[in-house]
């Protein structure tokens, strides 16, 4: 398939999917510097996790609903307004700041209101993917956008403690309203969407037309164990990120965070580009067991066993390097055995049943932490066995808590490949 083609038929969706990312660099910039606020100020892993919690919950929560009316509405209206909303939580970020009266209850009622209006979005934009991209292309799409993670998750630490360190969180802020204006121009101005099939013509109510996202995961079983296994994957990740600040600021401080994250982005930015040049493999199930059993088997335990930042730079490219591949093909799945009239519907029911998991995570990853591990950490002998391998003083109870994370990622890889529905979709 030559790439002369693949330009021609997608040049829109390219436009949307650079303007997209550029807006997600921004917004991805935006949550780092909090983060950076917000442990700074308390030093409490809870606290800043609450903001991710905060952020996951109305999505969970209303997702199932916000596909159904997805795919009632007009997407490319719903994906702007979404945004623009998103964009004013954003400027009411900046404006407390200023004003010197920004606290952790703000910024957990904005990412509350940023979360809602990604709820809405997501699924939108899911299906605006799908409506731009012919059948054929959909294994470098997804790639693509496996692409475009990967570059966000590689320059957000560069550039956000670049620019926080320059002019603190406003300077942020401010770069991520000029990236949302790029997107929201681009989007309104140049991205035509066609006309999905049945849109504003059902006649089924809110509730019915939720209702038959579930009936669809009900009725093919190898999509919905596909979203419950990577649900498990989810809590642990999730779990992972929560504790991540806790490990790295104490021991290494906040350049440390951002240096391991930078590579992190690296091996994700090699990754994505992989994905976007392989063709589709024989076994698209094959690669998401082997790909997230072998990330979860090598950074978690590096982590937690190493000592200094180059261990713990080399288990961060170890775990992320093949994480975009196991996405597009992930992507590419569920895009091929979901018809697109069903994709908001059955992608919300989706997000609920996957991503429920991640603020679990984050709320057990932040106080398990705080309330279990570090106090059991604290209490040990300098010169016992644990010390020795997890050491002493902070942080030394949230290494502990990656070996145990680790063990429980690698566990739950193994049931889905055992599982006969989710090899059935290789037919």
């Amino acid at each position: 398939m030559s790439y002369r083609r693949f330009l021609s038929d997608c040049k829109f969706l390219l436009a949307l999917w650079a303007t997209q990312s550029l807006s997600q660099l921004g917004s991805s910039m935006t949550g780092f510097a909090l983060v950076l606020w917000s442990y700074g100020r308390y030093g409490s892993a809870l606290t800043t996790a609450l903001l991710t919690i905060c952020s996951y919950a109305p999505y969970v929560v209303l997702s199932i609903f916000a596909g159904a009316l997805s795919d009632r509405w007009d997407k490319k209206r719903t994906m702007l307004v979404c945004d623009c909303l998103a964009a004013l939580c954003t400027l009411g970020v900046l404006g407390l700041w200023r004003s010197g009266a920004l606290r952790m209850g703000h910024l957990y009622l904005i990412n509350t209101l940023n979360g809602l209006m990604n709820t809405v979005q997501q699924p939108a934009s899911d299906v605006a993917v799908s409506m731009l991209t012919p059948k054929e292309h959909y294994q470098r799409v997804g790639g693509l956008r496996a692409l475009s993670n990967s570059l966000v998750s590689l320059f957000t630490p560069v550039c956000a403690a670049a620019l926080y360190g320059l002019g603190g969180l406003g300077a942020v802020i401010w770069f991520d309203l000029g990236t949302f204006s790029v997107a929201a121009l681009t989007l309104g101005c140049l991205i035509r969407l066609p006309r999905g099939k049945g849109a504003g013509e059902r006649t089924e109510s809110v509730l019915e037309s939720a209702k038959s996202g579930l009936v669809y995961l009900r009725e093919h079983r190898g999509v919905l164990d596909l979203i419950l296994f990577l649900a498990v994957i989810n809590l642990t990740a999730s779990m992972f990120n929560a504790a991540l600040p806790a490990l790295l600021i104490p021991k290494g401080g906040e350049k440390t965070l951002g240096l391991v994250q930078t590579f992190a982005g690296a091996a994700s930015l090699g990754g994505g580009l992989l994905a976007a040049a392989l063709p589709a493999p024989r076994s698209r199930a094959r690669v998401i067991c082997n790909t997230l059993l072998f990330s979860m088997s090598t950074e978690n335990f590096m982590l937690a066993l190493g000592r200094g930042s180059p261990v713990w730079c080399l288990g961060a490219v170890l775990g992320w390097v093949f994480i975009p591949v196991m996405n597009a093909n992930q992507d590419a799945l569920l895009r091929l055995h979901i018809p697109v009239e069903m994709q908001g519907r059955v992608y919300s029911a989706r997000n609920t049943l996957q991503f429920f998991t991640i603020p679990v995570g984050y709320l057990l990853g932040g106080a398990l932490v705080d309330k279990v591990f570090e106090p059991f950490m604290a209490g040990r002998d300098p010169a016992g066995l644990l010390c020795a391998l997890f050491g002493t003083g902070k942080g030394a109870g949230a290494a502990l808590f990656f070996l145990v994370i680790g063990v429980f990622g690698c566990l739950s890889c193994f049931p889905a490949r055992w599982d006969r529905h989710i090899w059935e979709l290789e037919k």
